[in-house]
């Protein structure tokens, strides 16, 4: 503090002295006014000694502040001039009006003073207009940092280029360990001699070592069908780009010697705690292997997954152990809990009611009660008729209850199982998700990102036809307790001859077992095909829909209804369907309105063309000949522009995505 401002602050309570001392003289004097006049004479001498210095003082504060404004009005305009900090004045039209010279020195031109943004910082115009408060951009190959202040027209750039280097130096990093799984090892060589298995386990390994010494990975074999990798995310960066060809490789390399060995390999990535990266990795190989194998899942601990390859029909790799001793763990479940609640998905299909009705009789089989949720307003035409032949059997029909219904029967010991779906959006009732901790998956869908928490038996198996042949495996190892009756068995075979398509797709071996082993219940084939039979209208809608067929590429065909018309899911399938018969059609695409606001798009191939990826792409998902989605707020021109970005993406990408 300045001594003069010091001296100021004594100077007040002196100032208050004298002023009392005037009021007690002003009092003397009534009494004697003589003493009150020499008092007066006596205090003028130092107040008129005080307000000279006063003004004295006062004129060298006024110095003091003068100098002190220049001083800060000195420094501002410094500052404004050579700090490390850009500044831009703009107008309405987007030309620069002024600019401090720390921005001028980022740009080539003499002067940046009416030039506009469009011409020398394109990138900026956007930040602009939706008035976004920070954000990142690039100016010459330096990053800023750059705040807007709208209402003045004013943007500050801060170079954050450095700062944005060590943060990429930083991630690029990080470790990334992932598990490498070699699909169908065990039923390869189960029946090689030494000699075979040695020279397979050879190419094999040379295979993965070369990958991993040309792309800088540590790589350890674990045990005979297991490898662990650890590198950083620069390489696996590196890798995504270029699509993990090693996938490609090793199935070409052994299809020459006449075996089909597939890759599935499961990465964790995103986090610096090694630990939550294992877990992270074994996470992302059951997700990949749940989906079929011979793909890559890349899990971060945000939930976010992407995908590389599973372009290749899954091969059948079930064996009648695991099926047997699923049906075991099933029939344990369903004996400790004190009911069963069985449940598919929204708008059920052949396989969803044929599963069910499966497992119910599983239930039945181990003298449990068991119910099917079914909501009764979302029934198709062939389940329809389904139900009217199911209504006659008044024992197996009184099984079918509402989702409000079972909320009400369910206790903590009910088991609810989950047919052919796995996601908690698609079920019948997600309430009784919540509610129920017992939870058992069956599906024959490849996985998806989203899954049911927690379940305490899950049988996925994406080589299977249907959740109904799934579901007929499990028959044969319960215990013989009760015939199973036609319409039971003929549900069963419905939902495999729908899902196959009359046995021509995603049929192997064990889907004829299966059908035989229902044939042999009773099943009735007849009743079969009065399911699946339309209607007049519904032929002539499918036909319109076919009607409008374009060719996008060669071989894949895209299809799409009216703006002003309604379809349901099942014609657009069909559509899809029929399509694929054609000649010169490798991929089907049929585009329609489902609903108000609700588009939705079926997907079909012969296997060349993964549709499934296609799909993911829009959030949907399915097979990957067999696929579908549906997009919300947006017109059939729009969906249909989305899908031939998706193509577009995928051929683009070699397929492989």
């Amino acid at each position: 503090m300045p001594a003069f401002i010091e001296k100021r602050s004594i100077r007040y309570p002196f100032y208050g002295l004298i002023g009392i001392t005037v009021v007690l003289l002003i009092v003397l004097a009534y009494y004697n006014w003589i003493l009150s006049l020499v008092g007066l004479f006596l205090i003028i001498p130092p107040l008129y000694y005080m307000l000279v210095i006063d003004s004295s003082q006062r004129k060298e504060m006024e110095d003091y502040i003068s100098t002190l404004s220049y001083r800060v009005k000195r420094v501002g305009e410094e500052a404004l001039m050579e700090m490390p900090i850009g500044i831009m004045l703009i107008n309405d039209d987007y030309f620069i009006e002024w600019t401090n010279p720390f921005l001028s020195s980022y740009f080539d031109e003499d002067t940046l003073i009416g030039k506009s943004l469009y011409e020398i910082a394109d990138t900026l115009i956007p930040v602009i207009k939706q008035e976004v408060g920070t954000e990142i951009i690039t100016l010459h190959g330096r990053k800023f940092r750059v705040i807007l202040k709208s209402e003045e027209k004013l943007l500050y750039f801060f170079d954050v280029t450095e700062q944005k280097e060590i943060e990429k130096l930083y991630h690029d990093e990080r470790t990334v360990i992932a598990v490498i799984f070699l699909d169908n090892y065990d039923e390869l060589t189960q029946g090689m001699d030494d000699q075979m298995r040695g020279s397979i386990n050879n190419m094999v390994t040379s295979t993965l070592n070369k990958w991993a010494q040309d792309n800088g990975i540590f790589l350890k074999r674990i045990s005979s069908e297991r490898f662990i990798a650890v590198f950083n995310e620069a390489i696996l960066q590196l890798l995504e780009k270029e699509k993990f060809t090693v996938l490609d490789e090793m199935r070409e390399m052994t299809s020459k010697q006449n075996i089909s060995f597939t890759l599935s390999i499961g990465v964790g990535a995103g986090t610096p705690s090694l630990p939550e990266l294992g877990v992270l990795a074994q996470s992302s190989l059951d997700l990949a292997l749940g989906r079929g194998g011979d793909q890559v899942a890349i899990k971060h601990p945000n939930g976010k997954v992407k995908f590389f390859g599973g372009k290749t029909n899954p091969v059948e790799k079930r064996t009648r152990v695991r099926a047997r001793v699923i049906s075991h763990a099933l029939k344990d479940l369903i004996t400790a809990s004190d009911k069963v609640i069985i449940m598919g998905h929204k708008n059920p299909d052949m396989d969803s009611i044929g599963s069910s009705i499966g497992i119910y009789k599983v239930a039945q089989m181990n003298q449990k009660d068991a119910y099917i949720v079914l909501n009764f307003q979302e029934m198709d035409g062939a389940v329809h008729r389904l139900m009217g032949e199911i209504r006659q059997q008044e024992q197996l029909f009184s099984r079918f209850i509402g989702p409000e219904e079972a909320l009400e029967i369910s206790t903590e010991k009910t088991l609810l199982v989950i047919v052919d779906t796995h996601k908690p959006a698609l079920v019948i009732e997600e309430r009784l998700l919540n509610k129920i901790d017992n939870v058992v998956v069956i599906d024959h869908h490849r996985r998806g990102e989203e899954f049911i928490e927690n379940p305490v038996l899950v049988y996925m198996e994406p080589y299977a036809s249907s959740t109904a042949e799934l579901v007929t495996e499990f028959l044969e190892y319960q215990p013989k307790r009760g015939k199973i009756e036609m319409i039971e068995a003929t549900a069963l075979l419905a939902g495999i001859v729908v899902d196959t398509k009359s046995f021509t797709l995603r049929t192997g071996a064990r889907t004829f077992d299966a059908a035989s082993y229902l044939r042999g219940q009773g099943a009735d084939t007849i009743l079969v095909q009065k399911f699946l039979k339309e209607s007049v209208d519904t032929y002539i809608k499918r036909a319109k829909l076919i009607e409008s067929v374009l060719f996008y590429r060669d071989g894949i065909a895209i299809a799409k209804g009216d703006e002003g018309e309604l379809h349901d899911q099942v014609l657009l399938a069909q559509a899809a369907d029929t399509l694929l018969t054609m000649d010169g059609v490798a991929a089907s695409f049929v585009i329609a309105k489902r609903s108000e606001g609700l588009i939705g798009i079926s997907a079909r191939s012969l296997g060349n063309v993964n549709v499934q990826v296609i799909m993911e792409k829009l959030q949907g998902g399915g097979h990957l000949t067999n696929a579908a989605t549906q997009l919300t707020g947006i017109s059939i021109t729009e969906a249909e522009r989305q899908l031939k970005l998706a193509i577009e993406d995928y051929f683009e990408g070699g397929k492989k995505e």
